[in-house]
């Protein structure tokens, strides 16, 4: 029997919040007036204020509105209260819009909203039969999207387990990274059965599968690599630089690996998991996310220098591009679809997605209708399209690339 979900939302408010509990969480002071109270209490319960204090902000109480109706679930009085205090206190940063570059392609973007409220859905994936799977990791839970019908079913994974990556297998099983309970995971999704690998780092993040048939994946805060046969439940893990993060096999089974904490990116041999690093120029580079094109170059985001960048495994020679949005604009997913590179702005508002051409080295890109959640991963699916999505705001979305 399959274990769906039957919640339709996160309700995430306590009784008894005030602006001790909001500090606590990191954020600062929201500004005074009649509804602060209220606003704290709705809002930190979830998250720090800091969320609030540090977004882009909106100039319509409608568009503040809309944007917490995707997180919590709130008699309409209440929302409408919440929504004017901030409008007013919260007016849109018009410094942080994107520079939109036109072009010739055209693209079709698609979004669903995930049925649980505030799970903060993200890293969207193809599985064999067409669907797209995501996982909510607030909710510890992983969803199936059928994108011809719009039908969505939710599934329970283990509470402590914040999923942060999942992969399909071959087998129509869904693997996940267990981030918060230190373990990868496998569901079933005909049984709803979930079996769970224990691992000796704390926080998987990141995974990929390999031709080999192993799961091979990164932990950021445990600064290690791993390595799981999912026929055996045999796992490996190593020590590596500060906090890896994206992973991708090559076709010649080197194993890629990003890294946020150091301005590297390591080369992993698959049998003996030894790992010879790329140094990146300026030492405040910081790589989320990379994947290869079909000559084996590697393309990278420099989140925190607003570039991305390729690098020739056979030299070791790196080149980088401003992205258009300037030294702010954080790059962070990634993918390579007919060697041309598509990449998401996520520090804009809206978030924008950008494709770049590397024969004529030129961009072109669009702001993404529900762009304030942040793209943290993308996935090119079988047809050449992009599977994105919107975390903050609950989105799945597939760009349809024409």
């Amino acid at each position: 029997m399959k274990k769906l979900l039957t919640i339709v939302s996160i309700v995430c408010v306590f009784p008894f919040s005030t602006s001790a509990l909001a500090q606590s969480r990191g954020g600062q002071p929201l500004p005074d007036g009649p509804s602060k109270a209220l606003v704290e209490n709705t809002c930190s319960s979830c998250h720090s204020v800091a969320s609030i204090t540090r977004a882009a902000g909106y100039s319509t109480a409608q568009q503040w509105h809309d944007l917490f109706s995707t997180m919590i679930e709130l008699p309409s009085a209440q929302a409408n209260t919440i929504a004017a205090y901030l409008a007013e206190h919260f007016p849109e940063d018009t410094s942080r819009r994107p520079n939109l570059i036109a072009g010739d392609v055209e693209i079709d973007i698609i979004e669903w909203t995930a049925p649980t409220l505030g799970q903060r859905v993200r890293d969207p994936i193809e599985a064999p039969d067409g669907s797209i799977w995501w996982t909510g990791m607030w909710a510890s839970l992983t969803g199936r999207l059928d994108p011809q019908t719009g039908v969505m079913e939710e599934y329970r994974l283990p509470p402590t387990s914040r999923p942060h990556t999942i992969l399909p297998d071959a087998d129509g099983n869904i693997w996940y990274t267990g981030n918060s309970n230190a373990s990868i995971g496998k569901l079933d999704p005909i049984s709803g059965e979930v079996t769970e690998y224990k691992t000796q780092a704390r926080d998987p993040h990141s995974a990929t599968f390999h031709p080999n048939g192993n799961l091979y994946f990164t932990a950021q805060g445990a600064a290690m690599l791993g390595r799981l046969n999912p026929d055996t439940g045999e796992l490996k893990e190593i020590e590596t630089q500060p906090r890896p993060y994206g992973i991708k096999a090559a076709q010649d089974g080197t194993l890629w690996i990003a890294y946020n904490g150091t301005n590297k990116i390591g080369a992993m041999h698959p049998d003996s998991m030894v790992v010879k690093y790329y140094e990146i120029p300026n030492e405040r580079t910081r790589v989320r996310r990379l994947d290869l094109d079909s000559e084996g170059m590697v393309w990278f985001v420099n989140s925190t220098q607003g570039k991305i960048g390729r690098l020739d495994p056979a030299t070791g020679a790196i080149k980088q591009w401003d992205s258009p949005s300037g030294p702010s604009s954080h790059p962070y997913a990634l993918a390579v679809i007919d060697d041309v590179i598509w990449y998401n702005e996520s520090g804009m508002r809206p978030d924008a997605l950008v494709r770049f051409n590397p024969e004529s080295e030129s961009f072109q890109s669009w702001a993404i209708p529900s762009g304030v959640g942040i793209v943290r991963n993308v996935w090119k699916t079988e047809a050449g399209n992009l599977l994105i999505h919107q975390s903050s705001s609950n989105q799945i979305g597939l760009v349809k690339i024409n």
